[in-house]
Formats: C-alpha cells, sequence, structure tokens
C-alpha cells in the first residue's frame, strides 16, 4: 500500500515515513500544498495524510482540489489540538478521517489498516462504468451490454486504474508501479503486453471506449471517434 504524507515539519513527517516504511508502507512525502496536490492528484496512492497548515497551499484547499477533480483517494486529516472549527471543515470538504496532533504513531497505523479496509470493501461492492463498459471487481468480469469477458487479476487491476483515471494519461511507470510495486522486475514490455490483452477483450465485447496509446508518455482511456 503506497501513502502521501504532505507535512511541512520535515523531522515530523520523516519521522514518521520511517515508521511507515518499516510497517511495510511505501511512502512518498511532500513538505508544501502545491507539491503535495500535484503528487495527489497523479492517482497513484492508496491513502494520503494531510496537514490543515501549509506553506504555500493549505490543506483544505488541497483537499477541495482534489475531490473537485474527482481524485476520491481516502484522506487523513491532521488537525492542531482542540481546533474543533478544523476538523469540521476537514470533513465537509472531503477528508475520511482526521488525527489531532500530537499523535502517536501507533493510532495513524490504526487508522490508516481501517481506512485501508473501508477502501477494499468499496471497490469490492463498488462497479466501476465508462461508455458502455462495465468492470465489476466481485466477478473480475468485463461487460458491455449482453457480452461479458472474463479479466485476469492483472488484467482487472490494469483496466481499474484506467478507468478511474479516464481521460488522463496513465504512464507505464506507473501501472508498474501501483500494479507490480516500485520495487519490481517488470518491465515496460510485460505492460505493453497487458495493454494488447485488454484492446483485444475490449474489442470482443464491442466497446465504446479505447485504450489509446500516446507516444513516450503512457495510454489513456477515452471513447472511440
Amino acid at each position: 500500500m503506497k501513502i502521501l504524507m504532505i507535512e511541512d515539519e520535515r523531522r515530523l513527517s520523516e519521522a514518521i515515513g520511517r515508521v511507515l516504511k518499516a510497517n511495510n508502507y511505501l511512502v512518498d512525502l511532500a513538505f508544501d500544498g502545491e507539491y503535495g496536490l500535484e503528487c495527489a492528484s497523479s492517482g497513484t496512492y492508496d491513502m494520503i495524510v494531510l496537514d490543515i497548515m501549509l506553506p504555500k497551499l493549505d490543506g483544505i484547499s488541497v483537499l477541495k482540489a482534489l475531490r473537485k477533480s474527482r481524485v476520491t483517494t481516502p484522506v487523513i486529516m491532521l488537525t492542531a489540538k482542540g481546533e474543533t472549527d478544523d476538523k469540521i471543515l476537514g470533513l465537509d470538504s472531503g477528508a475520511d478521517d482526521y488525527l489531532t496532533k500530537p499523535f502517536s504513531t501507533e493510532e495513524l497505523l490504526a487508522r490508516l489498516r481501517a481506512l485501508g479496509r473501508r477502501k477494499e470493501n468499496l471497490m469490492f461492492e463498488g462497479i466501476l462504468s465508462v461508455g458502455n463498459v462495465e468492470l465489476q471487481p466481485n466477478t473480475l468480469c468485463m461487460s458491455c451490454v449482453s457480452k461479458s469477458v472474463k479479466l485476469t487479476a492483472k488484467e482487472y487491476q490494469v483496466m481499474e486504474l484506467l478507468m478511474l483515471r479516464k481521460e488522463m494519461v496513465t504512464s507505464k511507470n506507473m501501472m508498474i508501479e501501483k500494479i507490480w510495486g516500485y520495487d519490481s522486475e517488470i518491465d515496460e514490455h510485460c505492460v505493453e503486453v497487458y495493454i494488447s490483452f485488454l484492446r483485444k477483450k475490449l474489442g470482443l465485447i464491442k466497446a465504446d471506449i479505447i485504450i489509446q496509446a500516446e507516444r513516450g508518455v503512457g495510454y489513456i482511456l477515452q471513447l472511440e471517434g
């Protein structure tokens, strides 16, 4: 599971990052709101830990921008002790949970585990759709009107990522990092193979969406024509 921590207190951020890595999380750090928003908008993170008080762009503005652009990554908001208004504003702006500073790393880990379970349940129950194509997580099927085709687990993950990022370019490196892990020995050719499989299966069910290659950049899912 990959986490983005947006926190300008470097010593605190780096210390928490070490704890998270020791608990088998992949962690990226951002020390200001503008860079944090840029990272979070990529859609490559499973969860985000976001401080309210940030330089360049405050946490609430970052959160609102993410939700406006339909980035649904779960967010834990960090608030100052006793700032009830910040907690309410954070939750109203789209935060999934909050922690009051100072907090223990054990509590943060527990909140992350809880959010992770909630996300898994939502992904299992929810059906993604783009154009006339539906992706069904409980059966790993991709369907269109009366036609359906079974996907392998990795095909499903690649298609899910493309659908979640519809009309946005997804690089091969992003796919490898998100699906196989940043330390995987999988190369870009493997991604090309899975894209080829998915294109054939989209053709089989007569989908009205295509996986378009952006030369030298990656792939984008868009309506045909």
